[in-house]
């Protein structure tokens, strides 16, 4: 039998991270469009509504459903905006550990949404979910996905050389393949404790299996 995370709804002071519906398809196909997401992701580029709806109708769901991970949209309590979304993917069930992925929407950064959501799943998935570690990977040169690692406390663990391609602006206003290197960062239960503080502020959490 394969393991799976339960389809859940995860929820804080700011924000309810839940399954991608398809009224989710133009936002998102707008948000996987910016030049951040474009050039330290593998996303394609030009992003089209025909890649939002089979990644919304077809691979979110089989993230889940194939024991992989999971995928959820991050949006705002109040609106119900989208402002971005978590990936958990790679996932050991033997060790009980997986890889956590984020982006963000360009209007909704700078007010710690990505943290917010990061440290919120990480705490359902160590305490609901019985797993032992979380792992993230960013490329040398993205600087904002370092700081949410380092702001929810994860430990910096060691460089993967030459290990990522990502994309660069060419003089013309295309884009280029680039090799980097990957930063290993690793997020444990017990690095949550020491971050009690950070998560009451933030209001966490609630969780709910919506089948």
């Amino acid at each position: 039998m394969t393991l799976t995370f339960p389809d859940v709804s995860i929820s804080t002071e700011r924000l309810v991270l839940r399954p991608f519906e398809e009224a989710d398809i133009p936002a998102y196909t707008e948000m996987m469009n910016d030049e951040q997401i474009t050039a330290w992701t593998t996303a394609p580029h030009p992003y089209t509504t025909a890649d939002a709806e089979r990644w919304v109708r077809g691979a979110a769901p089989a993230r889940r459903s194939g024991g992989r991970g999971i995928a959820l949209a991050v949006t705002e309590f109040l609106t119900q905006r989208l402002v971005g979304a978590v990936q958990l993917r790679d996932t050991d069930w033997r060790t009980r550990a997986t890889e956590a992925a984020y982006v963000t929407a360009p209007w909704a950064r700078g007010e710690g949404y990505a943290t917010e959501a990061l440290l919120a799943t990480a705490k359902w998935l160590f305490r609901d979910q019985g797993f032992e570690r979380l792992e993230l990977r960013t490329p040398a040169d993205n600087t904002a996905g370092q700081q949410v690692a380092q702001k929810t406390g994860a430990i910096s663990e060691g460089v993967l050389r030459n290990a990522w391609i990502a994309r660069t602006r060419t003089e013309d206003g295309g884009w280029t393949a680039i090799r980097t290197d990957l930063i290993v960062w690793s997020l444990l239960p017990e690095d949550l404790e020491g971050g009690a503080e950070d998560l009451a502020d933030f209001g966490y959490a609630s969780f709910t299996e919506l089948s």
